[in-house]
């Protein structure tokens, strides 16, 4: 197949649940299947941080930083939110441990020329954004827009443009990715015949909207009603989603791995053993379906 064969790659969120990906990208780096086997890259959230790992090639980075940070309240804790306003520490993610703790190696990063998008929320339309990732030094502030959860994060103002995490309003880019019907186009970027999709919630799961619920009863987002709607409709497009995506995998234009049993670990988990175990289901999906994955691409 040509160059223009090549399938979009999209990688769900999920806070730590996102140590599954990093389990299953890793096992594509070690076998040699890089961002520039496919057509475009697309993550949100967790994802977008699991994508730049991937980029530049660093097996075990996401992993490592997940499992080392996992408890530090420099990465993630309630004092970090009563301090900042943001449950993540912004500053020790996004500058401490990317450039100077763990750092991405942003000479490989930015030689890999894939389009890859980071998908945040537009507060102020309640609709998603895709940000084009033009290198990572410029485009921290991108990643932390597509991080920054709900309730406990203060907006990312990009531009102009007021962001949020970008699960709200499109958990699972895979439509604009494959420019299906009703998906806006994003300039820049050749729609994809199939896709392989990276979900961090195994096959039974169904969003029961109670955490959305709750943020809305704290009237944070009054000034952002279209951002709001999202919040209210979120568990039903997600839902909607997933059985799309369903519709498409049963077609063979999408190939999905996802956790193999219910994941219990939640957004923020200090444990380490639920993390380590789920990193290594996410290594042992990938490994299991290598030779499905080579003949996908």
């Amino acid at each position: 197949m040509g160059s223009n064969d090549r399938p979009a790659l999209v990688l769900e969120g999920g806070g730590y649940r996102g140590i599954f990906t990093a389990g299953v990208l890793d096992v594509l780096l070690e076998n040699g299947i890089y961002t520039s086997s496919f057509k475009s890259v697309w993550g949100v959230s967790a994802g977008a941080l699991n994508a730049v790992s991937y980029r530049s090639r660093q097996i075990g980075r996401t992993m490592r930083i997940m499992l080392t940070f996992r408890d530090d309240p420099r990465m993630m804790s309630l004092l970090s939110l009563v301090r900042t306003g943001n449950l993540a520490g912004t500053d020790f993610m996004y500058d401490e441990v990317q450039n100077h703790i763990d750092p991405c190696d942003l000479d490989v990063f930015d030689k890999d020329l894939t389009p890859m998008y980071f998908v945040a929320s537009d507060v102020l339309f309640g609709a998603p954004a895709y940000l084009p990732v033009e290198g990572e030094r410029l485009d921290a502030t991108k990643a932390r827009a597509s991080a920054s959860l709900p309730g406990v994060s203060t907006v990312v103002e990009i531009d102009g443009h007021r962001y949020l995490d970008g699960g709200t309003t499109d958990s699972i880019p895979f439509a604009v990715a494959m420019g299906l019907d009703d998906v806006p186009e994003v300039p820049g970027a050749e729609p994809a015949d199939r896709a392989l999709v990276v979900l961090t919630q195994d096959r039974t799961y169904i969003k029961d909207g109670a955490t959305e619920r709750a943020i809305l009863r704290t009237h944070r987002y009054d000034a952002y009603p279209y951002y709001e709607q999202a919040l209210a409709t979120r568990a039903d497009r997600y839902n909607a989603q997933r059985e799309e995506l369903a519709g498409l995998e049963a077609e063979g234009r999408a190939l999905v791995l996802r956790p193999p049993e219910p994941v219990k670990i939640r957004t923020s988990e200090h444990n380490g053993e639920p993390l380590l175990r789920l990193y290594l289901q996410g290594r042992q999906e990938a490994m299991s379906h290598l030779d499905e994955i080579r003949a996908f691409l």
